[in-house]
C-alpha cells in the first residue's frame, strides 16, 4: 500500500464511522398491486442429539441477530387498488393478511388481517397531502440484521400524512390501541387495557447534503378506571429523532436516539418505541436508546451492514438493565446470482444487583442464491450454520428463549445448520 492510501484510509475508516438507512421516503406507502414478504425454511441443531433448529437470543429486551438465527416462519401479503378517482385526487384501497409459526411448519395457520385501510392521494386542501382511515403498517423503519423495528406506529385509526410544512413534511395519526372489554377472572370486574395513542411527525427536513432529519413523537392515554381489576392506568410518550445520510459509499445510513417514558417504552420485548406498551406502566418505567445502522454497496459484488446500539431500560420493579449489541454482515458475490452472506454479532446485557453480565456473540456462513449481487437482492435461497457462544452467566436466558427449549442445558455453546428463503416482492 502506498503512502497516499494509507494517509487515505483512516479518513475513509472516520467517514464510514462517523456517516450518518438511506434518504428513502420518510415512511413509504403501499404501491398499487399485489405485493408480500416471505421467510421460511427448515434447520436442525447438534445440541441434545439433535431436533428442532436452536436459535441465539438472550430473549427479555434485546432482539437478536437473524441471519441462519430465525427459527420461526413468517408471510404477509396483500393487494393495493385504485378504486377512485377525482380530480387529481387518487383513492386507494390496500387489504393485506399474515400468518406466523414459531417453528419451520406454517401447519394450518390461520392468516390474520393487517392492513385494512383506505387512502386518499394528493389533496389539494392538504397541499398534496394524503388522509387515510383503517388497519395499516404506519411509520416502522427498521435495523434489518436485528429484525428491530427500532419505532413502530402501526395500528387502526385515522390520519393526515406528508403535509409540506416548511423545509419538511408534517403527519398526524390517531389510533386505538387494545380495544376491547374484558371480564377480569378473579374479579368478575369489566376492564380493559385500552389505549388512545396519538403520533406526529415531522420529517424529509433536509439538514446537510443528502441527509434528511426526521422527528417522531408519541403521547398514550391509558384508559378505564384504576379499581377494574387490571391495575393502575398510566399515560407516558416517547420522543426519537432520526438522521438519515444518502450516498455513503453506494447506501446510506441512520444514526437514532430514542426516549420514552411509561407505556411510551412500547412493547417489553420487542423494542418498539411509538407503538402503546402497558398502560400499567408508570413513570418509573424508560428506555433510552442510541443507534448507527450503516448499509453500504462500495462495489457492485460487495456489500454489508454494519450496526451498534446502546439501550437502557429502567423501572423500580426490575432495576436497570443495559444493552449493548454490534454486529456487520458483509456480502461478496462470486457471480451475479451467487454470493456468500455471513454475519457476527455480540450482544452484552447487564444485570441489577451486581449479578454478572450476560454475553453471547454469534456467527453465521451462509452461502446463497439470489436474484443478484446486491445486499438487498431478493429473493434470497440460503444454506446456513450458525454458531454461537456465551457465558455461564446467560445459559439460563439463552435456553429460556429458545424455541426448542432448553436444549443447551449447562453447556455455552451450540450449532444449528439449514436453510432458508426470503424475499419481499
Amino acid at each position: 500500500m502506498n503512502r497516499t492510501a494509507l494517509k487515505t484510509l483512516p479518513a475513509l475508516i472516520l467517514a464510514i464511522a462517523s456517516a450518518s438507512a438511506a434518504a428513502g421516503p420518510m415512511y413509504p406507502g403501499d404501491a398499487e398491486g399485489f405485493h408480500g414478504y416471505l421467510r421460511a425454511g427448515a434447520g436442525s441443531t447438534t445440541a441434545d442429539g439433535g431436533g428442532p433448529q436452536s436459535c441465539y437470543g438472550l430473549g427479555g429486551n434485546t432482539m437478536k441477530y437473524r441471519l441462519g438465527n430465525e427459527c420461526d416462519a413468517y408471510t404477509e401479503f396483500g393487494y393495493t387498488k385504485a378504486i377512485a378517482k377525482s380530480g387529481d385526487v387518487n383513492y386507494l384501497a390496500t387489504i393485506w393478511v399474515n400468518a406466523y409459526a414459531p417453528s419451520s411448519d406454517f401447519g394450518d395457520r390461520k392468516l390474520g388481517i393487517v392492513k385494512a385501510y383506505v387512502e386518499a392521494q394528493g389533496l389539494d386542501f392538504l397541499n398534496g397531502g394524503t388522509a387515510w382511515v383503517g388497519k395499516r403498517f404506519y411509520y416502522r423503519p427498521d435495523i434489518h440484521m436485528l429484525d428491530l423495528q427500532y419505532i413502530n406506529m402501526n395500528g387502526t385509526g385515522a390520519g393526515l400524512d406528508r403535509i409540506p410544512v416548511g423545509t419538511g413534511k408534517l403527519s398526524y395519526a390517531f389510533f386505538k390501541d387494545n380495544d376491547v372489554r374484558n371480564v377480569n377472572p378473579v374479579t368478575n370486574a369489566v376492564g380493559t387495557t385500552s389505549a388512545v395513542r396519538q403520533n406526529l411527525i415531522y420529517g424529509d427536513i433536509p439538514v446537510n447534503q443528502d441527509g434528511l432529519l426526521d422527528i417522531a413523537a408519541t403521547y398514550i392515554i391509558g384508559q378505564g378506571k384504576d379499581n377494574d381489576g387490571y391495575g393502575p392506568k398510566h399515560n407516558g410518550w416517547q420522543l426519537s429523532a432520526f438522521h438519515r445520510q444518502g450516498k455513503v459509499f453506494g447506501g446510506g445510513n441512520t444514526f437514532g436516539v430514542q426516549y420514552g417514558v411509561g407505556p411510551g417504552v412500547g412493547g417489553s420485548g420487542n423494542g418498539q418505541l411509538g407503538a402503546s406498551g402497558s398502560t400499567s406502566f408508570g413513570s418509573d418505567v424508560k428506555r433510552t436508546r442510541v443507534f448507527n445502522d450503516m448499509a453500504i454497496q462500495p462495489m457492485e459484488n460487495f456489500g454489508m451492514e454494519f450496526v451498534a446500539l446502546w439501550q437502557k431500560d429502567e423501572s423500580n420493579a426490575t432495576g436497570s438493565s443495559t444493552w449493548t449489541s454490534v454486529g456487520v454482515r458483509p456480502v461478496y458475490a462470486f457471480t451475479n446470482n451467487f454470493k456468500l452472506v455471513g454475519e457476527l454479532g455480540t450482544d452484552r446485557v447487564t444485570q441489577a444487583g451486581g449479578l454478572p453480565a450476560k454475553r453471547l456473540t454469534k456467527l453465521t456462513i451462509a452461502p446463497t442464491i439470489s436474484a443478484g449481487p446486491g445486499l438487498w437482492s431478493r429473493p434470497e435461497l440460503r444454506a446456513f450454520v450458525t454458531y454461537g457462544k456465551w457465558n455461564d452467566a446467560a445459559t439460563a436466558s439463552v435456553n429460556a428463549s429458545n424455541n426448542s427449549g432448553p436444549v443447551y442445558n449447562n453447556n455455552t455453546s451450540g450449532t444449528s445448520y439449514g436453510f432458508q428463503v426470503e424475499t419481499w416482492f
